[in-house]
């Protein structure tokens, strides 16, 4: 906990950039770091069922975790408050990103300084974006051992505060562990304590048989139930967080200053 602690007010720093250092003591590979993706522009229309009314879906939550919550939130409401559902996973269990143009941006400027070995760029790329706050908790996964549930969490950058866009959550209704009569059996009476549960939870979907929506305008928030899975997403403030970043970074690219 505290190496985290010790990463992350590394990251939220905002000290001056500085140029790459051999001697950087902060250790890269202690750490997951992932490319960041692309907005999703494809997003299939949604619609309420008739007779349904619009649902307050930001205000749901799985576990306690509710879209627009801060990473340190749901860091405290896991590892300060001690309440023992959930635990990190293993390995890579808090990733860190760069959105993908300003990464562009920092290799250029890297480059600039004559740096041209592998290892040698990628440790200045990220040397830079920690030192500016473009380095950011992008994912944070969580396991329950006793119950086989995960929640994988996902977070915008800094230039959108660091909050939840994403949670989906999973859990082990939908295996079977053989062909016999009895386990398809206790499959489906898994699979509908799990549905009674959502229901209970969350209420009807006001969207087709398994959707649960704001509006619909599909990048608004909505949460979509599987078997033995909870995908709550807004994919609204993620798609506007990559476009900022896109912006920014295009004004911020440091070209050689020609004269003409």
């Amino acid at each position: 906990m505290r190496l985290m602690c010790f990463v992350l007010s590394m990251i939220f720093s905002l000290a001056a950039p500085v140029a790459f250092a051999a001697t950087d003591d902060f250790d890269f590979n202690n750490f997951a770091i992932v490319d960041s993706g692309d907005a999703d522009l494809t997003m299939s229309g949604v619609s309420i069922n008739a007779g349904a009314k619009p649902i307050t879906v930001n205000n749901f939550d799985i576990a306690g975790i509710m879209l627009g919550m801060s990473f340190e939130d749901v860091e405290n409401l896991f590892f300060k408050t001690k309440s023992g559902l959930y635990s990190l996973r293993e390995k890579d269990a808090v990733v860190y990103s760069i959105q993908k143009e300003w990464k562009y941006n920092l290799d250029y400027e890297c480059r600039q300084q004559g740096i041209v070995i592998p290892a040698e760029l990628k440790q200045c790329v990220y040397t830079l974006a920690r030192d500016r706050g473009l380095l950011y908790a992008a994912e944070l996964h969580l396991v329950r051992e006793n119950t086989g549930e995960t929640i994988d969490v996902f977070f915008t950058s800094n230039a959108d505060d660091n909050v939840v866009w994403r949670v989906l959550y999973n859990n082990d209704v939908n295996e079977i562990e053989g062909a016999h009569e009895k386990f398809a059996d206790q499959r489906e009476k898994k699979i509908l304590a799990f549905w009674q549960g959502v229901l209970d939870k969350y209420g009807a979907p006001n969207s087709g048989t398994d959707k649960w929506i704001s509006t619909n305008n599909s990048y608004d928030p909505m949460m979509t139930a599987y078997y033995g899975a909870l995908d709550l997403v807004d994919m609204g403030r993620y798609t506007s967080d990559i476009a900022e970043n896109i912006q920014a970074a295009r004004e911020n690219f440091r070209a050689k200053p020609y004269a003409f």
